[in-house]
Order: C-alpha cells, then structure tokens, then sequence
C-alpha cells in the first residue's frame, strides 16, 4: 500500500467531496470520525459500500447497493442460546442474532427440563432450575461459541421453577420462581466457576413466572404472578453486591409469563399472559427509575416465551399462542416499533431458557 499523495487526489464536481484513487493509507494513532445522522437522515441515492454511523441503531452501516445494512450484521460469532422448555425436553438450538434465520441444534442439557431461566458471560451460558417434571435446583452450562451437550455446573439455593435471570460478565443471579408457591429468593453464581449458588437478597415482591434484564452493573426483574393476581412490579439489584431488590417502578401492562432483553442502557420486556396471550412489548432506562413505556407488539400473541439480545438487536423465542410455538421475532433495542419475523426454533416450545454471549450485561 503506497501513502496518499497529493496527485492521487481528485475534486468533485461538487457533489461529494474529495476522491481517493489508488490505495490510501492514513497514519494516525487517533481515530477517524465518519458521516453520521439518524435513519430518517440516511442519504437517498448513496454509492455502493458508503459507510455512515447511525446515531438512531448506534451502529456503523453500509449500503450494499440495495440497502442499508449494519456492519455487525454478518458477525455470526454473536449467539443466542435457546435451552429446553415444554413438553419438558434437553434441546439446546442456537442462533445468530445479527443474522436472520431459522435456529440450529446446539446439543443437549444435563436434565430434561422446562420453565428454567439462563445468564451468560461472553463464552458460556447457564441455565438454573426449572421443572423437570418436578421443581429442580440443576444449574448447567455451555461454552457458546462451541456446540455440545450442558456440562453439570452446581445447584441453586432453593429448588424453584419460573424463575428470572439476569448477569453481568462476571456473576449470574437468578431471582423468583415457584417453590411450591411464589417465592422471593435472589442467588447468585460466578459464571467462569463451578458450584453451588450463593444467598443474594430478596425481591421487593415473592413472584414467580417474571422476567429479568441487565445492564453491566444493575440486574432488574420485571412482571410475574403472585397468587391469585398478575403483576406489574419492577424491581433492581447492584449486581457485584448482595442485598434485597429496590423499587423500580410499573410495567405498562400488569403480566406473567413474559421475557426480557437489553442493550447496556436499555431493558425491553415483550410478551406474557394477562390474562391471556400478550403482544405488548415496553421498556426502561435501566440507570434511571421509573415505569416502563410502549414500544410496540410482537409479532403474535404470546406468553411462556424467552429472550436473549445483542447490543443492538433483542430476540423473543418460543412461547404459546395458545398453540406451542417455533416463533422468532426481533426488535432493535435503541428504536420502537413491532417486532418482525426472524425465523423459527428447531424445536416448538414453551418456558426454554434463553441466553447470549453479548447482551447488555456484558459492555
């Protein structure tokens, strides 16, 4: 590669601006600062491989000629985990989440199970509890950029089912569940170990069938049931310490049996029962405090379903419609608006675990 010299530098007519031709090299240990502006800003007739930053997706995109298309979109190494669920069954499938497509087999849990919750660091990915068919304190993991059957991990403080799970990079907390009634246990794990779970706190409310999400410091866990009425609590833990779950605030619709995903600075819940199947997608701000708002539907009616994320994508998978599903639809985290199709699980089920190696936990 030869240094960009002055005669390798031709004007416009005015259109664009100067014109590299041949090999340019800049040498800088700084940085370079690209065009940058929201969707609706996107240039209306661009040149094949013109590159932008889009402030609205916080991704860099090109335009492939036809569309535009973000550069982490082909970046299969970024994997969602979707593990057992109902009829209780091992099946781990996996996909990648920047691409569209239906899911492929991963491997198998240690025990047949379903209404168990998953957390993840960057490389592996545990489920907890569940019910298999009776309640289980199992705790299993992967590594998830491989493929291959669960590996025993330790046991849960209690054995509970419908449960939430949430982590940061370094420590898995597992919060609620059923066990034989609503229950109000936080234990917690470090993921790059083995063993048993460890006493956390309590939540502000004993539920089961919730939902939990993350950011890199703060775990929140939203909606679930307590006898006899749905719920619409959220609450939050500092995820590096222990302690008892604080006020968050309200779901903008009172429901269990629903999911939930984030960026780092975003906690997004779709789906659950209230008091039948579902499509309400909110979300929140998870550094601030406050009820969620509206951010669209999913694509069908559902509950019992799961959700993994990358940083910028959130993905529902599973659930019942009332029929079991095989649905996989997503969301991008940063934007509102309804979920649209991204393929089909291997398998059709209910209450699978849902995990990924770069959610909002993670950053």
């Amino acid at each position: 590669m030869g240094r960009l010299r002055a005669d390798n530098i031709k004007n416009s007519t005015g259109t664009s601006g100067p014109i590299f031709v041949g090999p340019a090299e800049f040498s800088s240990t700084s940085h370079i600062v690209l065009p940058k502006g929201t969707t609706a800003e996107r240039p209306s007739n661009p040149s094949t491989g013109a590159l932008r930053y889009n402030t609205d997706t916080s991704t860099v995109e090109y335009w492939n000629g036809t569309t535009w298309v973000s550069v982490s979109s082909y970046d299969a190494s970024i994997r969602g985990v979707f593990g057992g669920g109902s009829p209780s069954i091992n099946t781990i499938d996996y996909i990648s989440i920047q691409n569209t497509s239906n899911a492929i087999d991963f491997g198998d849990l240690t025990v047949s199970r379903e209404r168990s919750a998953a957390c993840s660091s960057s490389t592996r990915g545990v489920f907890g509890g569940g019910s298999a068919p009776t309640n289980s304190n199992v705790i299993d993991y992967i590594t998830i950029e491989t493929t291959g059957n669960a590996t025993d991990f330790g046991d849960l403080t209690v054995t509970r089912n419908t449960l939430g799970a949430c982590s940061s990079s370094t420590r898995g907390v597992f919060g609620g569940g059923y066990a034989p009634t609503a229950n109000n246990t936080i234990d917690y794990i470090t993921i790059a170990t083995t063993g048993n779970a460890i006493d956390f706190g309590d939540l502000s409310v004993a539920r089961n069938s919730l939902a939990a999400c993350s950011s890199s410091t703060r775990g929140v866990f939203g909606g679930g049931r307590v006898p006899g009425a749905n719920q619409n609590v959220i609450d939050y833990i500092t995820i590096a310490t222990t302690g008892n779950a604080t006020d968050f605030g309200d779901l903008t619709v009172a429901r269990e049996q629903l999911s939930a995903c984030s960026s780092s600075t975003r906690g997004v819940f779709g789906g659950g029962y209230a008091p039948t199947a579902n499509n309400t997608i909110d979300y929140i701000t998870i550094a601030t405090t406050g009820n969620a708002t509206d951010f669209g539907d999913l694509t069908t009616l559902r509950n019992r379903l799961s959700a993994c994320s990358s940083s910028t994508r959130g993905v529902f998978g599973g659930g019942e419609t009332p029929t079991t599903t095989n649905i996989i639809d997503y969301i991008t985290i940063a934007t509102t608006g309804n979920a649209t199709d991204f393929g089909d699980l291997t398998v059709a089920r209910q209450y699978p675990g849902a995990c990924s190696n770069a959610h909002g936990g993670l950053l």
